[in-house]
């Protein structure tokens, strides 16, 4: 087993090390730093400026990790190829890929964003919390999209066709899914849709982490009846475990279907 993971950590330090000198993620975290930085210094440490940064975050950690994910496990396939002819396994060659790319992107996301958000943590304590929460709803975001780039680029040989794949996840989940949601439930208003858009708040990661940022904002009173319910479901301890059973759900299911092309994948 130490051996296992020793090869793991290999493939990690290999993946960590080649990401890490991409201009890419510098310019990543150089868009964190600013935009936080910006919206802080002329906005103030309040709930609007944070509210902007969340919505900047719910928009860019998905395009960013999902397109960036793809064309790096896309140009890292002679990589692969070389590895899967070393004795390693492929389960262990798919964890380490899956976490050097995850790894990476989420210290270029903590560098960028909490380097100006710690620098005013001697603020109000709910000042903390929420940029605590803004920080943490970025890493999940992070974990899910590199999961689906990771299953994406199994699953679909052609580069062209799984970068176009990579665009069209991110605007279902960060752009059009909300559109949709907002028709569903304006055409059937008079039925009882609590239920049905908690289920559909859960079968999105973009949404789910809007809903849980939002309830931290107090916010939820501008959100109507339907807020309420989120405020009263999320506000449990019960809507917490399953919302984050829901993260969870969304790293997991790509990762095992991805592992099992993988395993099948004949390169």
């Amino acid at each position: 087993m130490s051996g296992a993971k020793g090869v793991v950590l290999r493939i990690v330090q290999y993946g960590l090390s080649d990401v890490l000198r991409s201009r890419w993620l510098a310019a990543y975290a150089l868009f964190f730093l600013v935009a936080t930085e910006a919206l802080l210094r002329f906005g103030g440490a309040g709930p609007r400026s944070l509210l902007a940064l969340m919505n900047v975050i719910l928009l860019v950690i998905p395009l960013v990790t999902v397109v960036f994910g793809t064309m790096y496990l896309y140009h890292a396939r002679e990589f692969i190829e070389l590895l899967l002819a070393q004795p390693v396994s492929r389960r262990q060659l798919f964890a380490g890929l899956y976490l050097g790319i995850t790894i990476a992107l989420a210290v270029g996301f903590v560098v960028g964003a909490g380097t100006p958000l710690a620098a005013r943590m001697f603020g109000s304590a709910a000042f903390r919390t929420t940029a605590a929460s803004l920080l943490g709803a970025g890493l999940a975001l992070t974990a899910v999209f590199s999961a689906v780039a990771l299953y994406l680029t199994v699953h679909i040989q052609d580069r062209v066709r799984g970068l176009g794949a990579a665009i069209g996840v991110w605007l279902g989940t960060a752009v059009l899914y909300d559109g949709l949601v907002l028709l569903l439930a304006t055409m059937l208003a008079d039925y009882p849709l609590e239920r049905p858009l908690l289920g559909l708040m859960l079968a999105n990661p973009v949404d789910l982490a809007r809903v849980a940022l939002l309830l931290q904002f107090d916010v939820s009173a501008l959100m109507g009846y339907t807020g309420a319910v989120f405020e009263s479901f999320f506000g449990t301890a019960g809507g917490l475990a399953v919302a984050a059973l829901a993260l969870a759900a969304w790293v997991a299911v790509p990762l095992w279907l991805g592992l099992r092309g993988f395993q099948r994948k004949d390169f």
